[in-house]
């Protein structure tokens, strides 16, 4: 199963701390489940995870809605239960390649929070995939937004519509 994968973070670095992993599986036809949870930011930050000052700056600027995904709220979970989560979905959606937005991006940050906690990451290496460049070849296909912009699942949900309908039309 293809699945498409949206971090939120507070840094851009390769460990940045991470505030909401959403994630939806798909096929070729539409999306067929999806995940979303909200992380801890003291404990992303305790487990190894790094704030850039700029991103911060450039949250604030951000709707509220999207702001959302980074207050300390009842929603939000430790980094590792929420780790635990994720590797526990994609066995049950049998994930086999997982699309990210930028080949440094969302796959490397979420691999190395895994790695820097001793984890394995709950997919192949080999099938790491980047959704960016795909897009970035087909920029004739628009992608339409579903949702909060800056909302982990509503961004891996309209990443993967968007994959789709540039898959369908070759």
């Amino acid at each position: 199963m293809n699945v498409m994968l949206d971090l939120e973070t507070m840094g851009n670095s390769s460990n940045a701390a991470m505030i909401a992993i959403g994630a939806v599986a798909f096929d070729k036809d539409n999306v067929v489940d999806e995940f979303y949870m909200e992380i801890n930011l003291t404990s992303a930050m305790r487990q190894g995870g790094f704030i850039d000052g700029s991103t911060v700056m450039w949250w604030l600027q951000q709707s509220q809605g999207a702001r959302g995904s980074f207050k300390d709220n009842d929603n939000a979970q430790h980094v590792m239960v929420v780790l635990n989560a994720f590797a526990l979905w994609c066995k049950e959606v049998k994930v086999d390649e997982v699309w990210g937005n930028g080949a440094t991006f969302d796959n490397v940050i979420l691999g190395n929070a895994y790695k820097n906690n001793g984890l394995d990451i709950p997919w192949k290496f080999c099938n790491d995939m980047c959704y960016r460049t795909v897009k970035n070849m087909n920029k004739h296909i628009k992608l339409e937004r579903v949702g909060t912009h800056h909302n982990a699942v509503d961004d891996a949900k309209s990443q993967a519509l968007h994959l789709i309908k540039i898959l369908k039309s070759k």
